[in-house]
C-alpha cells in the first residue's frame, strides 16, 4: 500500500513543516527568499516565506513573524524542533532574493530589498549555526521552490530558467 503524498503549499509570509514522504512548496518568490531548515535523518523540514529582512519595518503591534527574516529564522527553526529535528543536524537551503525591477539608482538601499533579504536570511541562519548547504538566490526572475524532506533535495523552477535540483 502506497502512501500518498501532500504538497504542503506556504503562501506569501508564510510557514510551516513536513515530514516525508509529504513535500513542502512556495511559489512566488521574487525578491522574496525561501528559506528551508531540514534534518534529513529525521526527514523532516520547514520553509519559510520571507518577505522583508527586518520587523523593525512592521507598521503595526500585530507581527506576522513569518514575514521577516529576523523573526522567521527563529520560528522557523523552533517549529523544525518540534516536528522532532535535532538542533545539531539542522541544515538549510535557500532561495529567491531577486532584483525584480531595475531603478535608474540602484545605489538605493531601499531599492535592493532581495538582496537585503538574503543577507538577512543569511545572518540569522549563522546567528543560530546552522549552516547552508545550498543556495539559488539573485539574478531576475521568480522561483518556486519545493523541497523532498526524504531526498534533502530543493527543486527550483525559475521563470525562463527551467527546473534545477540543489
Amino acid at each position: 500500500m502506497s502512501e500518498t503524498i501532500h504538497i504542503v503549499k506556504v503562501g506569501i509570509a508564510d510557514m510551516n513543516v513536513v515530514r516525508a514522504p509529504n513535500l513542502i512548496r512556495t511559489s512566488g518568490l521574487g525578491s522574496c527568499v525561501g528559506v528551508v531548515i531540514f534534518d534529513v535523518m529525521k526527514e523532516v523540514a520547514g520553509l519559510a516565506h520571507v518577505m522583508l529582512p527586518d520587523s523593525s519595518l512592521a507598521r503595526s503591534k500585530i507581527m506576522n513573524p513569518a514575514k521577516y527574516a529576523d523573526t522567521a529564522v527563529e520560528a522557523l527553526i523552533k517549529l523544525v524542533l518540534e516536528a522532532g529535528g535535532r538542533k545539531g543536524m539542522l541544515k538549510a537551503k535557500i532561495a529567491g532574493g531577486a532584483q525584480m525591477f531595475s531603478f535608474p539608482s540602484q545605489s538605493s538601499d531601499m531599492m535592493r530589498i532581495g538582496a537585503r533579504n538574503v543577507e538577512a536570511v543569511k545572518w540569522q541562519l549563522n546567528r543560530f549555526r546552522i549552516p547552508i548547504v545550498a543556495e539559488d538566490v539573485g539574478g531576475s526572475s521568480g522561483r518556486t521552490i519545493e523541497f523532498n524532506p526524504q531526498t534533502g533535495m530543493l527543486s527550483i523552477r525559475t521563470v525562463n530558467h527551467g527546473i534545477k535540483e540543489i
